[in-house]
């Protein structure tokens, strides 16, 4: 049996693919990006999941948007990638992300993850969904 390294890869982006992938999925367009470091995440050779991480403020916070496909891109190592990135390499204070009301396997996932419910942006999404904002310390992070 492999080990969980073994199955897993991060997979820089290149051209833009992996970006146009998760916002192909989330059902937008890749204009309102801008600035940002996009990975995808790779279980048994296939792309299952992808980050983009965007809106980073030097030394303060980045957002993230996550898109996936299969609960398997959520492995301990591409966590601690993740997390490892945001907090160590930028050396931001906190995370963010946003998660819309109704998602309630998001809000699981993200609550489980460490994130914190901060503010509620009503009918923030084009088709009239709340949206909750969720940030995560460094010093809370499980998962340096």
């Amino acid at each position: 049996m492999k080990s969980e390294a073994g199955l897993y890869r991060i997979k820089p982006d290149c051209g833009g693919v992996i970006m146009k992938w998760i916002c192909d999925g989330l059902g937008e367009d890749t204009d309102w990006v801008g600035d940002s470091y996009t990975f995808g995440i790779e279980y048994r050779g296939q792309i299952v999941g992808g980050i983009i991480m965007n809106n980073y403020r030097k030394d303060l916070d980045v957002w993230l948007t996550i898109y996936s496909t299969s609960p398997h891109w959520c492995s301990k190592s591409v966590l601690k990638y993740i997390f490892t990135t945001c907090f160590e390499t930028l050396n931001c204070k906190r995370v963010n992300v946003f998660v819309s009301k109704d998602n309630q396997k998001s809000l699981n996932l993200c609550t489980r993850l460490g994130f914190k419910k901060e503010g509620l942006l009503r009918q923030y999404r084009e088709n009239g969904q709340d949206c909750f904002i969720m940030g995560m310390l460094k010093k809370e992070c499980k998962w340096l």
